[in-house]
């Protein structure tokens, strides 16, 4: 993003962005016709119901830290002028995702999380809006960072931890997979923190949405609500996706991805919170991906039976044979777990290292 800007000629930045540098009117036509909108039903005193139009855009928010950045994209942390609500927002250069044919992705997270909507485990997205330059996706905003910045302080996570976040891992992904979602790239960067240490899983640009319903003439089809202005791109359902020490066996061999392809990646992510490195690692990916084929990873001595026999019925090369969703929170290793609302109500235990593995290779 930063490259592109340098492209372009500058003008003086209005205060409400760092990330806006535009003539006024310029600014002020794509205010209107890029923002978001959104219908919202209240009743007033007398009980009779009023509908307001909400518009949402660039102007409706004050940007502050950059949380993050990637290839195609930066995450701020934003402030409603309005409701003084803080959110993360995801702000996509249009040229470069065009040029670099990510279109496809955008479009993916978008049509993903609308269809997912809202669940504690996953990141919601409020709004999507647009300017002459940049996309922007309004979510919500996880101030505890990465799950993967925890493991890489702390190393391994404990039993009573690594329960409570296989949990709502869990939670979150049996929702996904009722709503016809395969995340697809499964690992703890992807699984973020809220202010309550629970977690949200993010990133859905690889994700797979399966079909839900059938249309009139019989065809079955997933709905796919375009962002406005940009072409879509055609879709290989068995192209490559995911992370190398987290891809199951059968993307590799098969090409084809299921919803027990999640089941797997659960499986390494449990593994890699007790010992602190996933199962499958290697100098690179071609060996890391040799590994996965051949089923070839250890347990340390001193690993938990219950967790080791969980994880084993996870890492199976047959997707078919892996447990199933229900099956795994029936397992002895979730025995202390109430699913369902009280899991996001029950407070966060405390992080603690896995002193029993400390220092096992």
């Amino acid at each position: 993003m930063q490259e592109h800007q340098q492209q372009q000629p500058k003008s003086p930045l209005p205060p409400r962005s760092p990330y806006q540098a535009r003539a006024r009117s310029t600014s002020d036509d794509w205010a209107e016709r890029g923002a978001a909108v959104h219908v919202q039903r209240e009743a007033d005193a007398n009980g009779n119901v009023q509908t307001k139009t909400i518009k949402k855009g660039v102007k409706d928010f004050t940007f502050g830290r950059i949380l993050g950045e990637g290839s195609f994209s930066t995450v701020v942390a934003a402030t409603d002028r309005q409701t003084l609500r803080e959110y993360a927002i995801k702000i996509l250069d249009k040229r470069h995702i065009i040029k670099e044919k990510k279109v496809k992705y955008v479009n993916i997270e978008k049509n993903t999380l609308n269809r997912l909507g809202d669940h504690p485990g996953i990141v919601r997205l409020y709004y999507t809006f647009q300017d002459e330059r940049s996309l922007y996706f309004v979510l919500d905003l996880a101030p505890n960072g990465e799950l993967f910045s925890v493991l890489k302080k702390l190393g391994t996570l404990n039993m009573e931890c690594t329960q409570y976040y296989g949990a709502q891992l869990l939670d979150a992904v049996g929702y996904m997979h009722d709503h016809g979602v395969i995340h697809r790239d499964l690992k703890p960067e992807n699984i973020l923190l809220d202010e309550n240490m629970r977690i949200k899983v993010t990133d859905f640009g690889t994700a797979k949405l399966l079909s839900m319903q059938k249309s009139v003439n019989g065809t079955t089809g997933a709905s796919s609500d375009n962002i406005s202005g940009i072409p879509i791109e055609d879709d290989r359902s068995n192209s490559f996706v995911g992370t190398a020490e987290y891809v199951p066996p059968e993307l590799l061999t098969d090409k084809a991805a299921g919803r027990s392809s999640d089941i797997w990646a659960i499986g390494c992510i449990l593994y890699q919170l007790l010992c602190g490195k996933p199962p499958f690692k290697a100098s690179n990916e071609y060996q890391t991906f040799q590994k996965i084929i051949k089923l070839e990873y250890s347990f340390p001595a001193l690993f938990s039976p219950v967790a080791r026999d969980l994880v084993s019925h996870l890492l199976l090369t047959d997707p078919s044979k892996r447990l199933t969703i229900e099956q795994i929170k029936a397992h002895p290793f979730f025995a202390d777990v109430e699913f369902g609302p009280a899991l996001w109500s029950r407070k966060s235990p405390r992080l603690v290292p896995n002193s029993i593995l400390a220092g096992v290779k």
